[in-house]
């Protein structure tokens, strides 16, 4: 690796730049992005998951609950209410580029529903279980409705 042109300093030559973050499309690219967050959000005390790095959560002032799931390029935020959440977007953008989507939809492959005045969240596989569903149909399975007894 040489330096740029115009960085050369006189017998200085065989020296060369030290980069602060790392190149995109570099194999250690998504370890050094990932690094990154992670003391972000450690900075920010949340504490990373022991079971699930991708996991963080954090204990608020009235002691409920902050949790932020990420994957690859996704993520959820959960909490008991939407300030505490606007409050981490804020956060989160003004460190990384990001496009807020909104509420989440979807994420790997199911679709996720609430009810926000019962306080339930659904999450639905349906997309999933037709394709077995169309499979199981192609090689002559008889149905059964759950419950039933099966021979």
């Amino acid at each position: 690796m040489h330096q740029p042109e115009g960085f050369v300093i006189q017998g200085k030559e065989d020296h060369v730049c030290l980069l602060k973050k790392s190149l995109n499309r570099l194999k250690q690219s998504p370890r050094q992005w990932y690094k990154r967050f992670d003391t972000f959000m450690a900075e920010r005390g949340y504490t990373r998951n022991a079971y699930d790095s991708c996991v963080y959560y954090k204990r608020l002032a009235d002691g409920s609950h902050m949790y932020l799931l990420l994957y690859v390029d996704d993520i959820l935020i959960a909490t008991k209410l939407m300030s505490d959440v606007n409050g981490l977007k804020e956060q989160l953008k003004r460190e990384f580029e990001m496009k807020d989507l909104g509420a989440a939809k979807r994420i790997l492959g199911m679709e996720i529903q609430r009810d926000r005045l019962a306080g339930i969240l659904y999450l639905f596989q349906k997309s999933i279980l037709s394709e077995y569903c169309s499979v199981l149909e192609e090689k002559d399975c008889t149905r059964a409705i759950a419950g039933e007894c099966l021979q």
